[in-house]
């Protein structure tokens, strides 16, 4: 079985590129670094694309292609989310027009504004957002339905594990001594995405047993922030416990600080924003039951064992 991988030089494209050898798939790579190590892709065949262009030349007869070339910080110009995400997608939709479509989306097209509790697939994307990468990827779910093809739509949360570049990073820079800073009070719960859980559902949307289909994606059951955040600083070896800020007090304090960093013209992104107070400090649990009976997906326990080799 031949699969496409767009955004196979990043985080989740490489473990699906490796999954998919290790299963006896022909992955054939794309991203847009110039180049890649071998070893991220398993050997796989790689060509540099960038999916913002426009489509791929000469693009091969495939069975499937799972599309995660994506944007997934949450800071930046709009017009550069929407190329990345609206029109990327739409490119690797037509360079691929015979060929099933698998979906990396993402758990952030729910509406920010409210706390996500157990939320079903049919609860988004929402109409509002609070930055353009969830408006981008909200209207790159959009064109993948509009398509009128077998496409499969999967939403994980915070993917998290080897090679991680945003989650895990992202809370080990915050930490100030002997405090992580955080908002909430810590108790709430939250669905986590391991990469071994996400790479479980690539592959099998794009190998059966359903052609199409909009599916959460989040490891076996919630946690609590709190817990979370522990298990990182433990596994890391990190002396610093949690200190979390009220959530009144911090949405202005993002506000502000996001309008500083915008009037400076800052291309890096603040440490606090209010995409990650929404993210972070009220619920976001995902109902999974559709993947479990539809799929077939069964995921594993949250876990951040390993994590101090990540």
């Amino acid at each position: 079985m031949r699969i496409a991988v767009t955004g196979a030089s990043g985080f989740v494209g490489g473990a699906v590129c490796r999954a998919l050898a290790a299963h006896g798939a022909e992955p054939l790579a794309y991203g847009r670094r110039p180049e890649v190590a071998p070893g991220h892709l398993a050997g796989a065949p790689y060509r540099p694309w960038d999916l913002a262009r426009g489509r791929l030349r000469d693009a091969p007869d495939v069975d499937a292609v799972i599309h995660c070339a994506g944007s997934v910080t949450d800071w930046g110009p709009a017009a550069g989310f929407f190329a990345t995400n609206l029109t990327g997608t739409r490119n690797a939709l037509a360079s691929f027009p015979g060929a099933r479509f698998v979906h990396v989306s993402t758990a952030s097209v729910y509406d920010p504004f409210l706390p996500t509790v157990m939320a079903a697939e049919d609860e988004g994307p929402a109409r509002r957002h609070l930055n353009a990468y969830g408006a981008s990827k909200a209207a790159a779910e959009r064109a993948v339905r509009a398509a009128g093809r077998e496409a499969v739509i999967l939403r994980p949360h915070a993917v998290y594990g080897p090679g991680d570049t945003t989650l895990l990073p992202r809370v080990l820079s915050a930490v100030r001594g002997p405090v992580l800073p955080a908002v909430g009070g810590g108790r709430q719960r939250i669905s986590l995405t391991s990469i071994t859980n996400l790479v479980q559902a690539c592959l099998l949307a794009a190998r059966g047993p359903v052609g199409s289909g909009v599916f959460n994606v989040a490891d076996a059951a919630p946690v609590s922030l709190d817990e979370a955040f522990r298990a990182i600083l433990a596994e890391r070896g990190v002396r610093a416990r949690p200190v979390y800020l009220p959530l009144r007090a911090a949405r202005p304090v993002a506000a502000a600080v996001e309008g500083a960093f915008l009037l400076a013209h800052r291309r890096e992104p603040p440490r606090l924003t209010r995409y990650a107070i929404a993210q972070l400090a009220v619920e976001r649990t995902l109902d999974i039951t559709a993947a479990r009976d539809t799929l077939g997906y069964d995921p594993e326990e949250t876990s951040f064992r390993g994590a101090a080799d990540w």
